[in-house]
């Protein structure tokens, strides 16, 4: 069974007296542990079709099913659910709380979870993933005090917290430094090698690209292509990654 399988999925918006369609027709499947890019130019449909799958909005048409769960039957409120349950987001503007500590940033979407998580726990999970992505020192630190990359690495830690099966990763690098971005790269490719954490990379950018395994291009709201990556861009990362679960350890 695919991890995602979306058959013929539209999406249009009305604006006033127009309607707007934005997704035409998409159908695609991708399984448990694959890394994928999906690429398109602004305006080309990636980032309403990313929300879709990420269960943050609904299909106008069309079916989608998440492992194995009708999303498209679902309630704004059962998507939230799902959603708590089994994804997670990063994105391009970090959106840390400014005035807060990375590590209770860290521990933020524990607080909506269904999952009985204790303080003490929740604090002990937080603090395991910062000290796993390099930020064990600076947990006490408010965005305001970490560079770019550092936010970054809080906003990953935040999105692996509810130890997810899928990841979307929403122009991850679009704030950072090219040395930076590469780090978080490598750094997603760990998480996708040695933790089975699906991911999909949202980006306009070709190099971004060529750090999954597979790239579906979209454009005018249709796929134009879906291929895997003839020279996948690795990089070993300082150290290596594992999930972020008791089942399957932690990201180190």
């Amino acid at each position: 069974m695919h991890l995602i399988e979306l058959h013929d999925i539209c999406k249009t918006y009305h604006i006033g007296q127009l309607d707007v369609p934005v997704l035409k027709g998409i159908t695609l499947t991708v399984d448990q542990g694959e890394m994928v890019a999906l690429m398109g130019a602004s305006g080309s449909g990636k980032t309403t079709l990313m929300n879709l799958l990420g269960c943050l909005d609904h299909p106008s048409s069309g079916e989608y099913r998440l492992d194995g769960t009708d999303i498209s039957a679902l309630t704004a409120d059962g998507r939230a659910l799902l959603r708590n349950s089994k994804i997670g987001f990063v994105f391009q503007t970090f959106n840390l709380l400014p005035r807060t500590s990375a590590l209770d940033n860290v521990i933020m979407p524990l607080t909506y979870t269904t999952e009985d998580v204790s303080d003490r726990e929740a604090r002990q999970r937080a603090t395991a993933l910062l000290q796993q992505v390099g930020l064990g020192e600076r947990m006490h630190h408010d965005p305001a005090q970490l560079s770019g990359g550092q936010q970054q690495r809080v906003a990953i830690a935040r999105a692996l917290v509810n130890r997810p099966s899928i990841l979307f990763a929403d122009e991850p690098t679009g704030n950072l430094d090219s040395h930076t971005s590469k780090e978080v790269l490598q750094m997603f490719q760990q998480l996708n090698r040695d933790a089975g954490i699906t991911i999909i990379l949202v980006t306009h950018d070709a190099d971004v690209a060529r750090h999954a395994r597979r790239v579906i291009r979209i454009s005018d709201g249709q796929i134009v292509d879906d291929a895997p990556v003839l020279e996948t861009v690795e990089a070993a990362a300082p150290q290596p990654v594992a999930a972020p679960g008791p089942a399957m350890g932690g990201m180190s």
